[in-house]
């Protein structure tokens, strides 16, 4: 093991103890919106179709499921959490935090440190190292991190075959209580102008020949490699992985150029079906990889978000998870849970038909 200062450890070991993830019941194929924009062309689209968030759904609600769902596999008393935390791209309110009323919602109010975290498609893994770092300090025994979002797409951009809705929340607690453990993080942060949105701005955009490069590979490469030198590890001493997935070709890319072959990275790979759900594609990849995870299982998750910077996770399976994966719903049970719609309801939806 080479040695790096830089590795984030916190002073006491720290881990997963209970994990959740939610995914909209509706579902837009990207033949559908090929069919609006460019008359029906587009053979061989990589995206299948794309998760779409109900006319009663946002980032609260979704956050307050996927949340439930973490708490019934950790099993943990609501008044013991310390922190609510959850990033998103797409908070309902601009002053108002999505963070207290999930934090209300579950009873663990109003003892409770709680915000809310931006930073494009990582800030579900900013608020993880976070709570890590609030467990692993001692200042308290649980907190809940998690990353969701009703992501945006201008009508007729690329982005609308993609920008999907979803994510996924988790128990960050003591180690000996995890059903997954957090060996180490590593961060790698530049100021990469490949995606933004500025105030009262409705729809983001994206600087196309800076989004690969040097935008998402040149973090995700950087933050596997250094995290995986630092634990003297390579590919093979992972059974799984998992990307952040703005798209299958990216992380499909990304995981061969680090030495992962397709079979580790499948069950994370959900953009094909689910589309991007930005602040959750990292880490929704994270529960479905843990899922079907046995003890022993090493899981290496790389998150990326524009601006931009990557979270590099290096994560160990622990035998408590075959006690509680079976306690909440997986995230195949969501996937699987579809409803097809046409551009017409989605532009209903979505709130892309303007009224006045």
């Amino acid at each position: 093991m080479t040695e790096n200062k830089n590795l984030l450890k916190p002073s006491r070991p720290v881990g997963i103890v209970g994990y959740g993830a939610y995914v909209p019941r509706y579902r837009l194929p990207a033949k559908e919106v090929a069919r609006v924009w460019v008359g029906g062309r587009g053979t061989g689209l990589p995206i299948k179709e794309k998760s779409v968030p109900g006319l009663d759904e946002d980032v609260i609600t979704m956050s307050l499921e996927a949340t439930r769902n973490a708490m019934k596999r950790a099993g943990v008393d609501p008044a013991e959490i310390r922190a609510v935390w959850f990033g998103s791209e797409s908070h309902p309110y601009a002053v108002k935090p999505t963070s207290t009323i999930v934090a209300e919602a579950i009873g663990a109010a109003p003892h409770v440190q709680a915000a809310d975290m931006e930073f494009a498609c990582k800030a579900g893994t900013e608020a993880m190292v976070m709570a890590m770092g609030m467990v692993g300090s001692g200042m308290g025994r649980y907190a809940i991190a998690g990353g969701l979002d009703t992501a945006q797409g201008k009508p007729g951009d690329a982005l609308e075959y993609t920008a999907a809705a979803g994510g996924a929340a988790f128990v960050i607690g003591p180690a000996d209580e995890s059903l997954a453990v957090i060996n180490a993080v590593y961060s790698y942060v530049t100021d990469t102008p490949d995606f933004w949105r500025r105030e009262y701005q409705r729809y983001p955009e994206h600087g196309n020949r800076f989004t690969g490069e040097p935008a998402y590979f040149k973090h995700i490469l950087a933050a596997g490699k250094i995290l995986m030198e630092a634990m003297g590890a390579k590919a093979s001493d992972y059974t799984w992985a998992t990307f952040h997935q703005p798209n299958a070709k990216f992380p499909q890319r990304a995981a061969s150029l680090l030495g992962f072959t397709p079979e580790q990275i499948e069950p994370g790979l959900l953009s094909p079906v689910i589309g991007n759900t930005y602040a959750g594609a990292a880490i929704i990849g994270l529960t479905s990889t843990l899922d079907v995870a046995k003890p022993g299982d090493r899981i290496l998750m790389v998150s990326f978000g524009s601006g931009a910077g990557s979270d590099a996770f290096d994560i160990t399976v622990t035998e408590k998870l075959l006690e509680r994966r079976d306690k909440a719903l997986k995230t195949q049970d969501y996937i699987a849970r579809r409803t097809e719609i046409d551009y017409a309801m989605y532009a209903r939806m979505r709130g892309k038909i303007a009224m006045k």
